[in-house]
């Protein structure tokens, strides 16, 4: 059983996000001074747990994450913990990518011994039926219950897993589901300490092209002459593709000449990629692709920022990318 952390000192992080937007001239936008506003709802609130507050630098609407702002996220997480001494994180969130950002932090903070947390509303703070305040006090108490250590999700009083979860719907309370993707992939032994949390990571390109009838070898060869140094093939069913066209299985053996990893997850909500089922998939397998198995798209971008940022040799990354690092494959 994961050792349970009860939290007495949070560090609530706001990058932004519907949570705490205000009206502008062109539309809700993200707006600082949360942190008074947060202060004046709780106040009173006797049974709640330590916490401070640190504003991110710009704030955002989370339809403007990128990999470089997870790297300011990964230094502000582990500069609340390791250096100010907090014992839990709170990260408030945009709800658009919210779910790519909890699995890449998921992926980021590997080997970090406290919880992070997740959350954020479909409406802002204020308005009628918003979200907000229940998904925030929510996750607070959650944190003074006692979360294990990594990375999880909270929304309307729901734990979820990062490397399952993905957003389906644009209303309501509920955004976010936990897929139902097959695991059975045996976990790392042992992480090599380029992996560590502590150890610096860089921000790389990955492309993730959806198949879709007729597609062909000109997208494929596009994503590779732009530099991307890893490439997520959403295949049909369990891990097929257009197997009968020459130029698309050319330029797949042409990435892995490359060294471009290049890795098949299902397009489907549920199951995973199983490239030896059919031949339509075997043969992606004799040209270098990687299965992806159960992993959601989320997951799968998190954990290639993570390889490929880190510095990871080549060959150990297209060992490490069929391996369990944090529930992925579980």
């Amino acid at each position: 059983m994961a050792t349970v952390h009860p939290a007495r000192n949070i560090m609530v992080l706001y990058t932004g996000g519907t949570i705490g937007m205000q009206a502008s001239a062109s539309g809700l936008a993200p707006a600082s001074g949360f942190e008074q506003r947060m202060r004046d709802h709780l106040a009173g609130m006797s049974d709640l747990p330590g916490w401070r507050f640190r504003e991110m630098q710009p704030l955002i609407d989370s339809a403007n994450m990128t990999p470089e702002y997870w790297q300011r996220l990964r230094e502000a997480i582990i500069d609340a913990i390791d250096v100010q001494g907090c014992d839990a994180v709170l990260v408030l969130h945009g709800t658009d990518t919210l779910a790519y950002s909890a699995a890449a932090m998921s992926f980021q903070l590997l080997g970090l011994q406290a919880p992070v947390l997740f959350t954020g509303s479909m409406l802002p703070a204020g308005v009628a039926d918003s979200d907000a305040w229940e998904n925030l006090i929510g996750a607070l108490h959650a944190l003074a219950q006692g979360l294990a250590s990594g990375v999880q999700l909270y929304f309307h009083r729901e734990l979820l897993e990062p490397s399952r979860t993905a957003k389906v719907r644009s209303f309501g309370r509920h955004p976010f589901v936990t897929l139902k993707r097959f695991g059975g992939a045996p976990h790392v032994q042992s992480l090599p300490k380029a992996l560590d949390y502590r150890q610096p990571k860089q921000p790389v390109g990955v492309a993730v092209l959806p198949l879709v009838p007729g597609f062909g070898a000109p997208i494929l060869q596009a994503a590779l002459a732009s530099g991307a140094q890893g490439v997520i093939l959403e295949c049909f069913g369990s891990g097929t593709g257009p197997a009968d066209n020459g130029d698309f299985l050319d330029a797949l053996r042409q990435a892995q000449t490359q060294g471009v990893v290049v890795v098949a997850i299902t397009q489907c909500h549920e199951g995973g990629v199983e490239l030896d089922v059919y031949e339509a998939g075997s043969r992606l397998r004799q040209v270098g692709v990687l299965s992806g198995g159960g992993m959601t798209r989320e997951a799968a971008f998190g954990k290639l920022q993570l390889l490929l940022g880190a510095g990871v040799p080549n060959e150990e990354v297209r060992r490490l990318i069929e391996l369990d690092l944090c529930g992925e494959l579980r």
